[in-house]
């Protein structure tokens, strides 16, 4: 399957004309993927819009989470990037707040 992903993902992400925002979900609790990065840098180059999401935040002290944010913005030079929690509620008001941004934006 992922050896055709290309195949239907490419396309889509380069001409879909109302895609006003891509979010990439990461797990912010273990060092930045390849893949990861990968996707990141397929999306700037395509010139999308996107939005880094570090999950899982509620399995970091708070330090931790200042660590995890700084890591993220190192690996993937992103500076729109937000932590969240599905567990707790963390972060996700924000979340929801940039994508309905993200889609005013078309």
């Amino acid at each position: 399957m992922s050896a055709e992903w290309p195949k239907f993902i490419d396309p889509y992400v380069k001409e879909r004309a109302t895609l006003a925002l891509c979010v990439c979900l990461v797990d912010a609790t273990i060092p930045a993927r390849a893949s990861d990065g990968q996707l990141i840098e397929f999306l700037k180059s395509a010139g999308r819009e996107y939005l880094v999401v570090g999950t899982k935040s509620d399995r970091l002290s708070g330090n931790g989470r200042a660590k995890a944010l700084k890591a993220l913005r190192e690996a993937f030079g992103a500076e729109r990037l937000l932590l969240v929690s599905s567990k707790t509620g963390a972060g996700m008001g924000e979340l929801w707040t940039r994508i309905e941004l993200g889609a005013g934006s078309w």
